[in-house]
């Protein structure tokens, strides 16, 4: 930013002040009134372009009395009518100067300048007149429908103005009624279509928004602002709008201390934005999104630490953690070895307090909460490896594990996807695997258990198909002898419906595939559970089982090839035609069936020829 002189944007060039903005003009009207002034012909249309021009620049006063009397004004509006009332006084000014000449000019100016010109430009000043008019009333304003319904300048637009008005409403607005009504207004706009969300962005309305969602006077115009910038946040573009305009902090700062019902729709912004853009996912693990999300999502939920407790999860001890993570107060954890004194006593009655509003509030509100944390925290860890992480170092995993045994519906399926999106991220990340994961951990063991009950007793395929992904994600997490997480996988590949199926054979493949160190002994354990004869049912050509299946298959017998629960003969006829197979046309797939018919031809009983894909 540049004193007095104005900002600076792009490459060097210099943004002008609001006040030079306004100032401009004034001085294009005094130049037009000394040209009035010595006009030789056309002197009455002179005179009323004179006129014109001086009722303008009243108004351009009277709007710069105003708008240093805002503390921030919304500039977008101004700074867009101003250089059009500029447009039509340079107008002025050329004709008013052209009417000034003597003798044989005079008559060129007579022929070529008509009343006609006049006409037009005076409608310009008038159309100006009505633009500085609205602005005025909208800047005097007490509520959003206090002004000029429309702008001439917004004739050819009329949403324009109504954005207008809105977000300088929102940027200005005196009362917390305003403040919300307006906030509404714009998410109802970006709620009916594609343009309006572009124009509330290009309009600059997200920074507004996003100053309201953090200081608004009151929950509901915070929770106006949130349902808004949720609204817009439909795509990458729209979603990048508000993390140049710093969403994240204010959105980690509101939903770590708020009103329930404002700390749910803050949930679903997150989800909104993690959904549509990386950079977004990214941005809340740095702000530490993770731990807030966490800490509401364990409301009731006893995780069995003695650290934690049990009847009031989140503690006060929690939200100071909470604090401290996200740098908002480095002091607010050491009130725990001094609360005799009256700062640690107002801390820990604010957040008692908070506590009890939630625990007064009806239990379908807790639930919609918790419902809104679980999806932000399954949009924010999918294929995303460091709020994995992070879910995992705050006892995340466990909290999941927890409420996929206790609950059902859109509160369990969310948890699940979640841990689904973190096996994911686990199986792409070692060092995930190794600490979020570790066989010993009873965040481990209980999420472990959780999945195969569902795969087991799922009462939907909406479950048992995450679950058995999920399982196989974690394929490399478990040591030879944990054979417990294979059999109900190789259960479900009789499995009536063919895509639990192909998912279970998918899952067991990762098993058994030579990036896993354990292939043969898993293969080993996947055979003695009878796993081929089913297998060997799903490769019928042309359903959805069978290239899962024969993945799976080639795997198993690539790596024992001897094993005397084998069928060689059915497996080496159910090969032979899969290669024959028209419908099989990779040369990794084709490869790996050359290779498993070979490992077989050299163990096959009764003297039968070798023969050769």
């Amino acid at each position: 930013m540049m004193d007095g002189a104005g900002a600076v944007s792009g490459a060097g060039e210099v943004t002008k002040t609001l006040e030079e903005v306004l100032s401009l003009p004034i001085l294009v009207v005094e130049r037009v009134r000394k040209a009035v002034s010595e006009a030789e012909s056309f002197k009455s249309e002179c005179v009323e372009l004179g006129r014109h021009s001086e009722i303008l620049a009243d108004m351009l006063r009277t709007l710069r009395q105003v708008v240093r009397r805002i503390a921030s004004t919304y500039e977008r509006p101004v700074r867009r009518i101003v250089a059009e009332v500029d447009k039509a006084l340079e107008r002025s000014l050329t004709l008013a100067r052209r009417c000034r000449h003597a003798g044989l000019l005079r008559r060129v100016v007579t022929m070529t300048t008509g009343s006609a010109d006049f006409r037009k430009t005076i409608t310009l000043l008038e159309a100006s007149a009505g633009d500085l008019r609205w602005l005025l009333s909208i800047y005097s304003a007490d509520d959003p429908d206090g002004g000029v319904s429309m702008p001439p300048i917004a004739t050819t637009d009329p949403i324009l103005s109504y954005v207008w008005s809105c977000i300088a409403f929102v940027q200005m607005g005196r009362s917390a009624n305003a403040l919300a009504d307006s906030a509404m207004n714009l998410a109802n706009l970006a709620l009916d279509n594609d343009r309006n969300k572009k124009i509330i962005i290009e309009e600059e309305g997200v920074p507004p928004l996003i100053t309201l969602l953090k200081d608004g006077p009151s929950s509901e115009s915070q929770i106006a602002a949130s349902i808004a910038l949720e609204n817009l946040a439909v795509d990458v573009e729209s979603v990048d709008a508000l993390l140049r305009n710093f969403a994240v902090p204010a959105v980690v700062h509101v939903l770590s201390d708020s009103p329930v019902s404002l700390q749910t729709r803050v949930a679903h912004l997150v989800s909104k934005m993690a959904s549509h853009d990386q950079e977004a996912q990214e941005e809340f693990a740095r702000a530490n999104a993770i731990r807030p999300l966490v800490s509401l999502l364990s409301l009731d939920v006893p995780l069995d630490d003695p650290k934690l407790n049990t009847k009031n999860p989140t503690s006060i001890h929690s939200v100071v953690q909470i604090n401290r993570d996200l740098g908002k107060n480095p002091n607010l954890g050491s009130f725990h070895s001094d609360s005799g004194s009256s700062r640690g006593g107002s801390i820990r009655d604010y957040h008692y307090n908070r506590n009890k509003e939630r625990e007064n509030e009806p239990p379908e509100v807790i639930l919609e909460l918790k419902i809104a944390c679980s999806e932000a925290l399954w949009k924010l860890s999918r294929m995303c490896v460091s709020n994995s992480r992070k879910i995992t170092e705050t006892k995340g995993l466990l909290c999941l594990s927890k409420i996929i045994e206790r609950e059902k519906g859109e509160l369990q399926l969310n948890c699940l996807m979640a841990v689904m999106e973190i096996a994911a991220a686990a199986e792409t990340d070692a060092d995930l695997r190794r600490s979020g994961f570790r066989i010993n951990s009873p965040a481990s063991k209980s999420v472990v258990d959780q999945l195969l009950s569902l795969v087991l007793h799922g009462s939907s395929l909406a479950l048992q198909i995450p679950a058995i992904k999920a399982i196989g994600s974690l394929a490399r997490t478990f040591p030879a002898r944990e054979t417990r997480v294979l059999n109900p996988l190789v259960i479900q590949l009789s499995h009536w419906n063919p895509e639990v199926a192909a998912e279970a054979a998918r899952a067991l493949g990762k098993f058994v595939s030579p990036d896993n160190f354990l292939c043969v002994e898993h293969s080993k354990a996947i055979i003695e559970f009878g796993a081929v004869a089913p297998l060997l049912r799903l490769l019928r050509p042309g359903e959805k089982t069978q290239l899962s299946a024969l993945i799976l298959l080639c795997h198993l017998l690539a790596n024992v090839p001897n094993s005397e629960n084998l069928d060689r003969t059915k497996a080496l006829t159910a090969l032979e035609s899969a290669y024959r197979s028209p419908t099989i046309q990779d040369s990794s797939i084709r490869d790996l069936i050359a290779k498993a018919i070979f490992n077989l031809e050299l163990y096959c009983v009764g003297g039968h020829p070798h023969r050769h894909a």
